[in-house]
């Protein structure tokens, strides 16, 4: 049998082969990463908890796009549900492709306890600054944005938000779980008379206290710490009424804090389905808003 020596790489397949290395190894690290936000078991308030997974999908963009800045995503379903693709991994991978990490938060639906989806809300915006350096972000520009119900998700975690427990023997537990902004789109903010009937009672339940009613009725509870706050809404919006958007852009400019509402003549809930002139204005804004801030800086 006659011997073949195997043929030299010439320098162009070299280049080839290093490229399509390159592009494995790209691939292979924007694979999005899936993780629990709870190690063991979940908290319902009251010193009682819960044997549940709540996962959360982490989406980070190209290293060489990165700005540092992250985005905690909490999808709309009127909490009783979860959007997840179209108000999670889709806006994920759309900030991903402005250099922005999306972290989508599959929260625990409230079934009349407030405390799931908030809890792991809070939780989320810690485990982000407490992966920072793994994941290269700035932990002092980590946002959040909600759809709809999601918005008043995010918007309680505005209004109500600690510093951390310094001295809690689990670490993430000693991250601020303040963010940074908020990037609220045709948010529930109110669960007095304007609210949306069905968000409220999945939040609340059926007969909630006009206490319970006010504390998360979030544009009582707006503060000189509340962050600075990007809000889209239709006019036409029959689901959720712009009336809330307009009450939380009030209570905003009252603080002096930094605050802008975009309003459409047209629309309605969900933007016409994620596509169409709104949605890519919302979109096209509010990264310009973004970078005005200064939140869409390099990292490095």
């Amino acid at each position: 049998m006659q011997n073949r020596a195997t043929p030299p790489i010439s320098l162009t397949g070299l280049r080839r082969f290093a490229a399509f290395i390159c592009l494995t190894v790209g691939s292979l690290a924007a694979e999005p990463r899936r993780l629990s936000l709870w190690p063991d078991t979940a908290p319902l308030g009251g010193g009682q908890s819960e044997k549940v997974e709540v996962p959360i999908t982490v989406h980070l963009p190209e290293p060489s796009q990165a700005t540092g800045a992250a985005i905690v995503i909490c999808p709309g379903g009127g909490y009783g549900g979860r959007v997840v693709e179209g108000e999670g991994h889709g806006i994920a991978r759309w900030l991903n492709a402005h250099g922005i990490t999306g972290v989508v938060l599959e929260y625990r639906l409230p079934a009349g306890n407030y405390q799931r989806p908030l809890l792991d809300a809070q939780r989320a915006l810690r485990v982000v600054r407490a992966h920072a350096a793994e994941w290269q972000l700035d932990s002092r520009r980590i946002g959040i944005m909600g759809f709809s119900a999601g918005g008043h998700l995010a918007s309680t975690v505005g209004t109500h938000f600690d510093a951390g427990q310094a001295k809690s023997a689990d670490p993430i537990e000693r991250w601020s779980c303040r963010p940074d902004f908020m990037l609220l789109v045709y948010p529930v903010i109110t669960l007095g008379e304007l609210t949306h009937g069905g968000s409220r009672d999945n939040l609340l339940g059926p007969a909630p206290t006009a206490e319970l009613r006010d504390y998360l009725s979030n544009e009582k509870q707006v503060t000189a710490q509340t962050p600075p706050t990007f809000l889209t809404h239709a006019r036409t919006d029959a689901v959720v009424p712009v009336g809330h958007s307009r009450m939380f852009y009030a209570a905003l400019k009252a603080q002096g804090i930094p605050a802008e509402l975009q309003e459409f003549p047209e629309g309605n809930h969900g933007y016409n389905g994620y596509q169409g002139k709104e949605w890519d204005a919302w979109q096209k804004r509010s990264l310009e808003w973004l970078g005005e801030r200064g939140w869409l800086k390099p990292s490095r």
